[in-house]
């Protein structure tokens, strides 16, 4: 979504209406990258609005039917084994989330008109958070066992204002939410906006929000000036950025210095306001999607933690980079420490190391550690059953340092 004003369906790098989708074959150390097993299927491109004179999005016939890269990155079969997001629910601040959408059948509870979704924006956003697997389908929301709270930010169409925005983050707070993911990056805060944020404050709920609006239809050759966009921006909100498969943000981008994660936001796959098919979307709003998703595992697994706790133990487990890229995993098998906001237990034991240019994956990282300590005894066992041995052959001895004593005897 983008902000006050709207603005084209994203066709960026988009081949015709589809894109080429490489999903990954699942496995437990599966890397975000393309492996040679997986299957290709042409997807439909989500459009962010719906002009007047468009139909509204229909449901996709086509499916994604193995496992898309940002799954796979993000390790999600290692923290479903954890939680599932059971217990809590999620505010979806958006176009409104279908109640006919099959992967969410049953667990959507709708603010006023907010059940149907023209545009189809919102619906996707909340299967990132919290589809569940069906057969023939490996495709999955982060958290399979949240509960959905649709409520509208902006008109039916996707036209996004501040006021429409506040009222739905206050609606989502109201209802019952523990975590609300935001998809709009207005230019500018307001007074209602910083209200909304105090209250979500005030009732221990955390917000979420896309730290940019969508590339624009036309990207520039570079990346946009930094800007801050709201309400990603306000203090307390966690703010986040997208990043494609290999970790960078897409050419031509809007940019802001003040994201507090980054996650999957650029080609991911995800579901429509209908049928079983799935889509193909782009943005730092998806991105929030899959933070609120991570969020509500660790609100399920960690009730005990604060909102504010939540959001400190999701950036203190991610994956070190300029923004730190999140790890749900890491997150739901970490706990804060006391005072000091680090971390104990299996991120405390284990930190990722910092890949160069942070291209790695995150099973890439925990694999690096076993190969320096293999190596170490490689090294040893060479020197004590090789080198030593043949030294002492040789007649080398060690060096003898000379103290003034015996320097003097020696006189």
């Amino acid at each position: 979504m983008t902000g006050s004003t709207p603005r084209a369906p994203r066709r960026a790098r988009v081949l015709g209406a589809a894109l080429l989708l490489t999903a990954v074959v699942g496995g437990g150390a599966a890397a975000p990258a393309a492996a040679a097993g997986g299957s290709s299927v042409r997807l439909p491109v989500l459009p962010s609005t719906v002009s007047a004179d468009d139909p509204c999005t229909a449901g996709s016939g086509r499916q994604a039917t193995a496992v898309p890269w940002e799954q796979a990155g993000l390790q999600l079969n290692r923290a479903w084994q954890v939680t599932t997001g059971d217990g809590v629910t999620v505010g979806v601040v958006d176009t409104g989330v279908s109640t006919s959408a099959p992967a969410l059948k049953g667990r959507v509870t709708a603010v006023g008109d907010a059940g149907t979704d023209c545009v189809g924006h919102g619906t996707f956003v909340a299967g990132l958070v919290a589809a569940a697997t069906q057969d023939g389908v490996r495709f999955a929301g982060v958290a399979q066992h949240a509960r959905i709270l649709a409520v509208r930010g902006t008109d039916s169409r996707g036209t996004v204002t501040a006021e429409r925005v506040a009222a739905g983050i206050e609606a989502a707070v109201e209802g019952g939410a523990k975590v609300v993911t935001v998809s709009a990056a207005l230019d500018h805060d307001s007074a209602a906006l910083r209200s909304a944020v105090a209250l979500a404050a005030k009732k221990d709920v955390l917000v979420v929000a896309a730290a940019v609006p969508n590339v624009p239809s036309t990207p520039s050759s570079t990346d946009l000036p930094a800007h801050d966009f709201y309400p990603a921006a306000a203090d307390g909100v966690l703010s986040v950025l997208d990043v494609d498969v290999d970790g960078k943000r897409p050419t031509g981008s809007y940019t802001t210095d003040s994201a507090d994660l980054a996650a999957p936001g650029d080609g991911v796959v995800g579901i429509g306001p209908a049928k079983n098919g799935h889509y193909i979307g782009s943005g730092a709003s998806l991105a929030a999607g899959f933070v609120a998703g991570s969020a509500a595992l660790v609100r399920s697994v960690h009730p005990e933690l604060s909102a504010k706790e939540t959001a400190r133990l999701l950036r203190s487990s991610a994956y070190p980079a300029d923004v730190p890229r999140l790890d749900p995993y890491a997150a739901v098998t970490s706990v804060l420490t006391s005072g000091n906001g680090g971390l104990r237990g299996q991120a405390a034991a284990a930190p990722p190391v910092r890949m160069p240019e942070d291209k790695a994956a995150g099973p890439l990282r925990r694999a690096m550690w076993p190969t320096a300590a293999g190596l170490g005894v490689i090294i040893a066992v060479v020197w004590l059953g090789v080198i030593l041995p043949r030294g002492r052959r040789l007649g080398w001895r060690p060096t003898r340092v000379k103290t003034a004593q015996s320097a003097e005897t020696e006189a």
